[in-house]
């Protein structure tokens, strides 16, 4: 969750993940909603009725764009199409995957890889879309209590992808140490 003005220049000239990235990304995908919801306790249909996509640059409107995040959640009001009255209006999230600023931190951060990488930054945004589905943050805050709900899911992040197994992960935390109020300072040595 990052405000940031929209990209002014056009898509094409951005990096993109190439088929074998996204496939990547797409595993990534799948684990952090297991993660997520497994650390929330969500069953299937719990899971099912959040309303949220996941888009790489590829299927971004230029709006949807911006430079700096690696990805952002933009809210939309949405509601069923047979239906006329507002009552039937519901939040979307759509988390909008920025492949230009992942690819060029990978490229600056020869120790991050793809799929750790990638994996923190969906579980991410997937823990913020929770936060906000279930109220336990008003997407609308102020910008202190977005930079203090920041801090708050980068250790939700760290303590879902602390317990697993996964190749690569300790460069992604030190990565985000600044983020990691109560981190071990023994893991950020490895």
């Amino acid at each position: 969750m990052k405000d940031s003005s929209p990209a002014t220049s056009d898509k094409s000239r951005l990096a993109m993940f190439s088929d074998e990235q996204l496939r990547i990304v797409d595993d990534t995908v799948s684990m952090a909603e297991d993660l997520v919801s497994n650390y929330y306790k969500m069953s299937a249909s719990q899971w099912q009725r959040l309303k949220y996509d996941i888009k790489t640059l590829q299927d971004l409107h230029d709006d949807e764009i911006v430079h700096g995040p690696f990805a952002q959640v933009i809210r939309y009001e949405a509601k069923r199409k047979d239906t006329a009255l507002g009552s039937a209006a519901y939040d979307f999230y759509k988390i909008c995957l920025q492949d230009h600023a992942i690819l060029k931190t990978l490229e600056a951060h020869p120790d991050l890889r793809l799929f750790p990488f990638c994996l923190y930054i969906v579980t991410h945004e997937l823990i913020h879309i929770v936060r906000f589905c279930r109220f336990l943050q008003n997407f609308d805050a102020s910008s202190d209590e977005k930079t203090a709900e920041e801090i708050r899911v980068h250790q939700y992040t760290r303590d879902i992808l602390e317990k697993m197994q996964i190749p690569g992960k300790i460069p992604v935390f030190r990565f985000y140490r600044h983020w990691c109020r109560n981190c071990d300072p023994v893991d950020m040595l490895r």
